[in-house]
């Protein structure tokens, strides 16, 4: 029987990556996003790798729609072996202009339902005797940028999260890790431009070369590739003392 996946945020920029990169490697993947075409783009991987899938556009935002997520997947595939909490939303604005709103839901999508996800896959991974929880963060878990005060705190909210799950894993041989990528050319990321530019007063390009890239000593947006590898290293058995780190492909933005 294959591993199966739970990728929250699978339908688009990197979970997708992710998403397509475990059913190469033959795991049954279950889907997740809000986009419109979501069960067709599941439908594509499946017909493309030979795998099990199946898709849910639940709300993130609802702890009791990410319980019945995780149980829809169980139900469906039997098991459950990697959860990758990615899904996740940005916006850009100084603080005395950013909407309280926008705040909370950053935090409950970027940082909470990483805890809804955890908690609800624990009864299962336990019964397993195996789990691997990889926590999409970002350098911006680890270092701070102005204009982005909620996707900072909710991604440096989330790397502890995934220490203190990693500890009570362990006597399970569940591990938990965050992978923190520097900035990768995503459909969110395009937005982000835009929000930067007018936020610095910039155009397109001088955000990417002056704001984005400027930090990092690579000058090259992250390849989806690189944090699909790093995520299939992190699921397999062989990784099991891997577990409560924060993995930076930020092309040496923290080496600074």
């Amino acid at each position: 029987m294959n591993k199966v996946a739970l990728i929250t945020g699978s339908t688009s920029g990197i979970g997708l990556g992710i998403a397509e990169h475990f059913a190469k490697n033959g795991y049954d993947i279950m889907f997740h996003g809000l986009e419109s075409n979501g069960a067709q783009i599941a439908d594509e991987i499946k017909n493309k790798y030979q795998v099990k899938v199946a898709f849910s556009n639940a709300n993130l935002k609802d702890s009791k729609e990410i319980e019945a997520l995780v149980a829809q997947t169980i139900a469906v595939f039997g098991a459950l072996h990697v959860l990758v909490n990615n899904a996740g939303i940005q916006y850009v604005s100084p603080i005395e202009y950013f909407p309280n709103a926008v705040y909370e839901d950053i935090i409950a999508i970027n940082m909470n339902a990483t805890f809804y996800a955890s908690k609800a896959v624990w009864p299962q991974m336990k019964k397993q005797n195996f789990g691997r929880i990889i926590n999409i963060s970002s350098v911006h878990g680890l270092r701070a940028s102005e204009y982005k005060l909620a996707y900072v705190t909710a991604k440096h909210g989330v790397i502890g999260m995934t220490k203190g799950i990693a500890l009570e894993g362990a006597p399970f041989n569940i591990t938990c890790n965050a992978i923190c990528p520097g900035y990768v050319k995503t459909p969110l990321v395009e937005k982000q431009i835009k929000d930067q530019a007018k936020a610095h007063q910039l155009t397109e390009s001088e955000v990417v070369e002056k704001v984005m890239l400027n930090k990092q000593a690579v000058k090259e947006f992250v390849a989806i590739e690189a944090i699909a590898d790093m995520a299939l290293l992190l699921a397999k058995e062989s990784s099991k003392t891997m577990t409560g780190s924060a993995f930076t492909i930020d092309g040496g933005w923290c080496a600074q």
